[in-house]
């Protein structure tokens, strides 16, 4: 299992996005319970510019073991990737306003 993981986490950094999503699968059939492959699938899902299924598998990496640093920093970066965007969905009034108050508060002015 190791070397399969090792296997695929050096084809992701290859850029072999189908080799290391095969190796990967394999392993998290092998073992279901198996966080690390999970995450890897949620890498490789992320590489294939898939937000919502990397964010699904992260999260179940995190179900099977919540102490998944690695599930922990994906999920960090997608909401860090997807914030800009939210924000910019928001009026810009909305958004001014909303960072006066968080200002307000940081300084204890609110």
């Amino acid at each position: 299992m190791i070397e399969r993981l090792l296997a695929a986490d050096a084809a992701l950094d290859r850029d072999e996005i189908d080799v290391a999503g095969r190796l990967f699968t394999q392993v998290a059939d092998a073992d279901p319970r198996n966080a690390i492959a999970v995450v890897g699938l949620a890498r490789v899902a992320l590489r294939r510019n898939i937000p919502g299924e990397a964010r699904s598998l992260a999260q179940r990496a995190l179900d099977i073991d919540p102490d998944e640093a690695a599930a922990h920093r994906l999920l960090a970066e997608l909401d860090a990737a997807l914030a800009p965007a939210a924000a910019a969905a928001l009026p810009p009034a909305l958004v001014r306003s909303r960072w006066r108050r968080w200002l307000a508060r940081i300084l204890g002015r609110g």
